[in-house]
């Protein structure tokens, strides 16, 4: 069903190759050896995951013509949570960007950088604030992914064509100029989650020559224990299908958002990069959150931002807080849930 729903008439969607193209091409040594495939939800859970899966996918087009233009962001961020729910997928928001930084005003341009695991990166960035993307091209052609993916504005790359990357470059540029906020995965390739490759500086060149504030985001997937998950890597041979399945029969995944300091643009793309792959990997923040308590602990010291409402994530902490595995949704049902509103 997920197949004839995603690509009727088509071969399956796979992940990009290993083996780079050219020289300059990103590749992973991840493959299906890093992923973990526990199934753990049940038949008739499955299957209602199934149902309102391709539901949410099928009436999104219709909801968001529908919607006036200033309604639209509120749609499109209420969509993807709610796809993340279908999923059995929750959000936890950390804010670890610096104490007392003033946030991207609204209305001006952000690039948004984050690690790259798979399809529902995209659905947990847009679900923490309505953003564009820069992503694959052969999305844009498939029959019903694509025509979504056109409505917000996705930009395609095509990894295998050097000659076409400033021609990226400048549309990235352009949307950044208009106020628009975009994300990229410039590892240029998706990895398991528990590694991450580096860098790539190419798009960042959009930022340095528009003056656009960069907000790295890290982006990291945890089961129902609090370690590393790998069940949303979409990697090595997998195709689409493989990878929605193996979501939609797992339990108990969270998905965190880790919120890092503005970097400001500068003059050298490289250095820009290497600015933004040092926040990712900080290991402060990796620190907090290396084992999760069984059992609920108090949230540490620090200030939860109240602004204009931008996010209702499943729980919002504030620097340093350790998250409460009561306070996110298990098992389809609300113990108790923290909403915040964080501005990116």
């Amino acid at each position: 069903m997920i197949s004839a729903l995603l690509s009727p008439g088509s071969a399956p969607l796979s992940c990009p190759p290993a083996a780079p193209v050219h020289a300059w091409m990103p590749s992973s040594p991840c493959g299906p050896d890093c992923v973990d495939a526990p199934t753990e939800a049940g038949t008739l859970r499955v299957a209602a995951r199934v149902l309102s899966f391709a539901a949410v996918l099928s009436t999104f087009p219709v909801a968001y013509l529908a919607a006036p233009r200033r309604w639209r962001p509120a749609v499109n961020r209420r969509y993807a949570r709610t796809l993340l729910f279908c999923c059995g997928i929750r959000i936890r928001v950390i804010d670890n960007s610096a104490a007392g930084a003033a946030p991207a005003d609204p209305g001006t341009g952000l690039l948004v950088v984050a690690d790259h695991v798979g399809w529902t990166d995209i659905a947990v960035l847009a679900a923490v604030q309505p953003m564009g993307f820069v992503a694959r091209a052969d999305l844009i052609d498939w029959p019903l992914l694509g025509g979504i993916a056109r409505m917000v504005r996705v930009l395609p790359i095509e990894r295998e064509s050097l000659r076409r990357l400033p021609g990226v470059v400048d549309q990235l540029a352009a949307r950044l100029r208009s106020g628009d906020r975009v994300a990229i995965f410039p590892e240029g390739t998706t990895w398991c989650g528990r590694a991450r490759g580096r860098l790539r500086p190419a798009l960042f060149q959009a930022a340095v020559d528009t003056g656009t504030p960069v907000r790295p985001m890290h982006l990291r997937y945890r089961d129902r224990v609090g370690n590393l998950s790998t069940i949303p890597g979409f990697i090595g041979a997998d195709t689409l299908s493989d990878s929605i399945r193996r979501v939609l029969r797992s339990r108990g995944v969270v998905a965190e958002v880790v919120l890092r300091p503005l970097e400001m643009p500068g003059t050298d793309r490289h250095d820009l990069a290497r600015r933004c792959e040092r926040a990712l990997n900080d290991a402060h923040a990796d620190q907090d959150f290396a084992a999760w308590p069984v059992h609920a602990r108090e949230a540490g010291a620090g200030q939860l931002r109240e602004e204009q409402p931008s996010v209702q994530p499943d729980q919002v902490l504030a620097p340093n807080a350790h998250p409460d595995r009561n306070a996110v949704f298990k098992g389809g049902s609300p113990h108790r849930r923290v909403v915040g509103a964080v501005r990116v």
